[in-house]
């Protein structure tokens, strides 16, 4: 398979011969991860706030916290953003949900919700990851509150100056 380098075109074959038997080996199979109850369990993160969510087949009830969805998420914006990789990978009505939410606000807690429920339907079902990656769901969301310094109002604004 290696031939003596003679001159610059033999090496770029040599090398073209080796990537593609590198990207041949690197093909990844994602596998159905399920625990003993038949459910697939995955953690969301938004900003402060942590969902941890379990998804089973079922006729696609949600509940947060032990309450039913529209009454802990009770803005219509917020059962949206829940709802949507639901939508997006065409299984609406067809998991019931089972989420714990804690830490930051609602905002937070529901996109903590939504990764959840995207990276467990990507358990559960491993051929729809590529759909829910493509659309942005399996991407934790990094961005967070920028901390106060010292010497400054709040992150970045300064005390009101005076002349006098």
């Amino acid at each position: 398979m290696v031939k003596s380098k003679t001159d610059l075109t033999d090496l770029k074959e040599i090398v073209s011969e080796v990537e593609a038997v590198e990207t041949v080996e690197k093909k990844i199979v994602y596998v159905q991860k399920l625990d003993a109850q038949g459910r697939a369990y995955a953690t969301g993160k938004r900003k402060n706030a942590i969902a941890r969510v379990w998804i089973k087949p079922g006729n696609g009830k949600i509940t947060v916290n032990d309450r039913d969805l529209t009454v802990y998420f009770a803005r219509p914006v917020l059962r949206m953003l829940i709802h949507q990789p639901l939508d997006i990978v065409s299984r609406t009505g067809q998991y019931d949900v089972i989420c714990y939410a804690s830490g930051g606000g609602l905002f937070g807690q529901a996109g903590a919700v939504r990764h959840g429920i995207s990276k467990a339907i990507a358990h559960f079902e491993p051929d729809l990851r590529g759909i829910l990656k493509a659309n942005g769901f399996l991407t934790r969301d990094s961005r967070v509150v920028e901390r106060k310094k010292y010497g400054r109002a709040k992150a970045r604004r300064r005390f009101q100056f005076s002349k006098r």
